[in-house]
């Protein structure tokens, strides 16, 4: 297991909502490299409810787009855009009984298109929510000058 550093941070403008630790009302979510696997262990806010103690459907949505970016840029090695994203939600994720378990599994690729599949697991380790996850992907060169993409080497120190 390897813990996945943010090369973004410092990057004057970058305030994202999924990951950027400066972002006040963000996710700030955090990454490792667990093999065939990109994961994270994250603990809700309250503010990020639906129901009473429930975690908001489309923060789950959040979530998972959120890791499948960060497979991406690992396990494909470039950038991309979200084109579709397809979402399962099987077991409500309550808010006070622990952190969530997330993993992303780069499951296809060719020159234009990356597919990552998606787990949200509660604090028992049963799966909550899953997603399908399209990526548009870019060749190296145009995710390096268009998305600050950093090159593989620089998510790791």
């Amino acid at each position: 297991m390897k813990n996945i550093r943010n090369p973004f941070e410092g990057i004057v403008g970058f305030d994202c909502f999924g990951c950027s630790h400066n972002n006040p009302i963000g996710l700030k979510m955090k990454f490792t490299d667990e093999g065939e696997y990109v994961t994270c262990r994250w603990s809700p806010s309250p503010h990020l409810q639906g129901y009473v103690n429930i975690l908001h459907g489309g923060i789950q949505a959040t979530l998972m787009d959120e890791i499948a970016s960060w497979t991406v840029y690992v396990k494909a090695k470039t950038a991309g855009v979200t084109s579709s994203l397809k979402v399962e939600y099987l077991k409500p994720v309550f808010m006070n009984r622990g952190p969530i378990y997330l993993k992303g599994k780069l499951i296809n690729t060719d020159e234009r298109k990356a597919t990552v599949n998606v787990e949200l697991f509660n604090h028992e380790n049963a799966v909550c929510s899953k997603a399908v996850i399209e990526y548009y992907i870019f060749p190296e060169d145009v995710a390096r000058q268009r998305y600050y993409y950093p090159g593989h080497d620089n998510f790791f120190a």
